[in-house]
């Protein structure tokens, strides 16, 4: 049995996850996180706030996950969010193309054509997974869960493949609670829905998940001054490496990245660096990261630039846990069309500026008499000023019907649509990633080395034995903990040796044990999970000795 597969096993027995619907069959893409998985993305999600979120004054926001179709169709997903679906000609059995092709060891661009990946299948002869049969017709997939809102045939609606949506159609009501200020970076934690083809490899791809996102809205001009950049190397997999077929990453700092025009904006690349921060806390090595750029034709419809944030495991290679992606303008200027609402934001400007301004007046007999037939269009506004004077459908007008006065006007602000930065993470992938590399071997026993800034309000409570004087001294520890907000693991079943494995698996940092001492003196025994070493403590120091815990 693989590491991978002895991590997802112990996630099911443990309660982090297991497929949903099991009593009827299970249904594909669909996942249970258990009492663990809620405890360890309560903690991810917590994690991910004290990095992205609260040092920068952030907005948060939890938008419906039913979207109208207006919505997703001036967004471009409607167009856009279709995958290569394979059909198999014999058994009509349905697969991702691109997921064919790749475990059948054949490359092919993300941006290549249903018509091109079914070239490749066929001229490949790409077996089906379930009859072996070799000829396949390739069709684009819409990718999201359609429904209807209401009881008119004519709503049409979409469950979110994303929570940025719901975040731009908002932007000027959140602009005004930000006092008009940008950048203001709106944050959401919430649920995501893709009709995925096949999903396989348990969480790794679902139809349902959670999504971690912000949308920072930025004027593209502004000098940017809060950016705090680190020593640490970001290992980047960039354009010019992937174009020249090589695969080790550059490892630069964030100066570097964006002094070489690797990274083409700030705020882009202080979210990697803080994402790099992120995974490192999540007990990710560093040699087992990497950002790799996605090329022309790999990005999403509406990105300049995305680094895909990628985690090597073994059993399935790169894994892309994250991605960040440089947005421009494009979605607020798509929703300002689709919904004919300003969305642009006057941004002042830091000295006023005086600028030249012409004025057209016509002399109307003098406009009517030579222009009979289009005097009317003119004055509506149909001309063209430019440096050779007025033109009309492009052709000049005669300059005595009309003169120009120059004046100055000052001005104080302009009008910019704001241009978008997006870190996004997807939150199940984060589990695994943490997951995968807590599991270790300790004397022929597992333990779950979840990093203690992850979990670390969280205990296991023991009496030694299942006497009745024990238990209830144990009741009463576990009833103090619960009260200061810490989550309590009760056990009173099994040895007491049994009971620290069983919690060590389940990657609980510290379990409290109350013996006949304990009775006596009020001390417990506190045993950490990663030394096994034990230490007493009064009772009454409890709370503020795992508030105090680091365990990174």
């Amino acid at each position: 049995m693989s590491k991978l597969d002895e991590v997802l096993n112990l996630a099911k027995i443990k309660g982090y996850f297991w497929p949903a619907y099991d009593v009827y069959g299970g249904s594909s893409g669909f996942y249970v996180l258990g009492p663990y998985g809620v405890i360890l993305t309560n903690g991810i999600t917590s994690l991910w706030r004290q990095l992205f979120v609260r040092p920068m004054g952030f907005l948060e926001i939890d938008a419906p996950s039913v979207t109208p179709y207006k919505v997703l169709k001036s967004s471009g997903h409607v167009d856009n969010f279709k995958d290569p679906m394979a059909e198999c000609s014999n058994c009509h059995n349905k697969y991702r193309a691109d997921n064919l092709l790749s475990e059948a060891g054949k490359e092919i661009s993300e941006s290549a054509s249903p018509e091109a990946m079914q070239l490749a299948l066929n001229d490949d002869h790409i077996r089906c997974p379930n009859c072996g049969f070799t000829n396949w017709v390739v069709k684009p997939f819409m990718t999201m869960f359609s429904t209807n809102i209401g009881p008119y045939e004519n709503s049409e609606g979409f469950l979110r493949p994303e929570t940025a949506q719901g975040i731009f159609v908002e932007f000027q009501r959140l602009l005004s609670l930000n006092r008009g200020k940008l950048p203001m970076g709106v944050s959401q934690a919430g649920r995501g829905f893709r009709n995925e083809i096949s999903p396989r490899q348990s969480i790794i791809r679902l139809r349902e998940f959670h999504m971690l996102e912000v949308e920072l809205f930025i004027d593209p001009a502004a000098k940017v001054s809060v950016i705090r950049p680190s020593e640490k190397r970001l290992p980047i997999l960039h354009e010019a490496i992937l174009s020249a077929g090589r695969a080790e990453p550059d490892h630069l700092t964030l100066v570097e990245a964006l002094d070489k025009g690797i990274v083409k904006n700030e705020w882009l690349g202080m979210f990697m660096q803080l994402s790099l921060e992120l995974l490192c806390n999540l007990g990710v090595p560093v040699e087992r990261q990497r950002f790799r750029e996605k090329l022309k034709g790999e990005r999403a419809h509406y990105s300049a630039q995305t680094f895909d944030h990628e985690v090597f495991i073994e059993e399935v290679g790169w894994l892309e846990v994250a991605g960040h992606a440089y947005r421009t303008d494009y979605d607020l200027k798509s929703h300002m069309k689709g919904s004919g609402q300003d969305m642009t934001v006057s941004v002042d400007l830091e000295s006023p500026i005086s600028v030249p301004k012409k004025k057209v007046n016509f002399r109307i007999d003098a406009l009517k008499l030579r222009y009979p037939e289009s005097w009317q269009g003119i004055l509506a506004g149909g001309y063209r000023l430019d440096e050779n004077g007025v033109l009309f459908n492009g052709t000049p007008i005669d300059r005595d019907v009309y003169t120009i006065n120059e004046t100055v006007e000052v001005v104080k602000v302009r009008k910019i649509i704001p241009h978008v930065v997006e870190p996004s993470f997807g939150l199940e992938r984060l589990m695994l990633a943490c997951m995968y590399f807590a599991y270790q071997k300790k004397d022929d026993r597992i333990v779950l080395s979840v990093p203690g800034g992850v979990i670390k309000r969280v205990a296991a409570v023991f009496p030694l034995l299942s006497k009745p004087e024990l238990t209830l001294r144990a009741q009463e520890v576990r009833e103090r903990l619960l009260k200061a907000g810490i989550d309590v693991i009760y056990d009173d079943s099994g040895s007491i040796g049994r009971r620290y494995a069983r919690v060590d698996e389940a990657g609980v940092p510290i379990a409290i044990t109350i013996d006949h001492q304990s009775l006596e003196d009020g001390t417990v025994t506190v045993r950490n999970r990663d030394t096994w070493e034990q230490v007493r403590k009064p009772e009454d120091q409890l709370v503020s000795f795992m508030e105090s815990l680091s365990l990174y």
